[in-house]
């Protein structure tokens, strides 16, 4: 799929550039995760024109560029993108699309020393950076930077949107530490779909255990299943968790391999991993998709493991 995409890109960039803004028209916005489009929606408000490439429960490592996609992306002013190979194959299509169009690739443009190495990939950095509040804050400023460059008479206006954002930021920061405060040191287990919680966990102070790695785009096998479940068993742990945009099979799997093993375990709810809740929903922009977050891992593993109503007994 990712070569007839960049034929497209190709082929676009042979046509005719776009005409320039007319004044007063906002700037032309693509974004790709729900996260980035929030962040940019929050700074950029009236002054922009946006379109975000992925809706709730979108995984990103496996997101294939349409035609249509290609279009959007070649009339933009400006791009936002997660970059640290997030979004794999489109990823490329950014990349071809720099020697003409502005694209920022906001985690690639943190310092390198605040990124955690993939464990899997020499060389390569953990891209879900969004799951630490004081680091996604730091995405505020680079986004507010473009725009300011993109759109000099707007600065003020993207300041003050930017400097009210981070402010909800570190105060839900705060609230984080509280809130997971609430849950005994030995339980700060997370055990999820993928490994997508790295940052929360050196953030917060949990360990992270994900089936898959950090991309998704292979899958699990029978031994990470029997892996997690042993770390299950051990930790005694309460719950486990599925993710909003991975299919629940495989920690189901982990779940029925604890069971096997005589011990009682919960699926302790959805975690937003890649993806933004429904627009609608409490986890429908980013500031509410971390609060959604903790609330469910606290809620499941503030209390001791109980089977049929009773703390600590193996499942029978």
């Amino acid at each position: 799929m990712v070569l007839p995409i960049l034929a497209a890109v190709a082929l676009l960039a042979g046509c005719e550039i776009p005409e320039g803004r007319s004044p007063g028209e906002p700037l032309r916005v693509v974004t790709t995760t729900g996260m980035i489009t929030d962040v940019v929606e929050r700074v950029g408000g009236d002054r922009i024109q946006l379109h975000g490439l992925m809706g709730p429960g979108i995984d990103p490592h496996l997101y294939r560029a349409s035609a249509g996609d290609v279009r959007r992306l070649d009339s933009a002013d400006i791009i936002f993108y997660n970059g640290l190979n997030l979004e794999a194959s489109l990823g490329r299509v950014l990349e071809e699309m720099r020697v003409r169009t502005e694209t920022v690739p906001v985690a690639e443009a943190l310092p390198r020393e605040l990124l955690l190495e993939d464990r899997d990939v020499a060389g390569a950095f953990d891209p879900h950076v969004w799951h630490d509040v004081a680091l996604w804050l730091r995405v505020v400023e680079i986004v507010a930077q473009a725009l300011e460059g993109a759109d000099p008479e707007g600065r003020e206006y993207f300041r003050a949107n930017a400097t009210h954002l981070m402010e909800e930021m570190k105060e839900l920061d705060l609230w984080i530490r509280t809130e997971v405060a609430r849950i005994p040191e030995e339980r700060r287990i997370l055990v999820t779909a993928h490994d997508a919680f790295g940052y929360f966990g050196r953030a917060y102070g949990f360990r992270v255990e994900g089936l898959q790695g950090i991309t998704t785009l292979t899958e699990a096998g029978a031994g990470d299943v029997q892996r997690v479940a042993r770390l299950v068993e051990d930790h005694g742990l309460p719950s486990i968790f599925i993710e909003s945009s991975r299919p629940r099979r495989n920690v189901e799997a982990v779940r029925a391999a604890v069971r096997a093993r005589g011990v009682g375990v919960e699926i302790g709810g959805v975690l937003y991993s890649d993806a933004l809740g429904d627009r609608k929903s409490a986890a429908g922009d980013y500031l509410g998709f971390m609060r959604e977050n903790v609330r469910t891992i606290v809620e499941a593993l503030k209390e001791p493991p109980t089977v049929n109503g009773t703390p600590g007994r193996p499942w029978t």
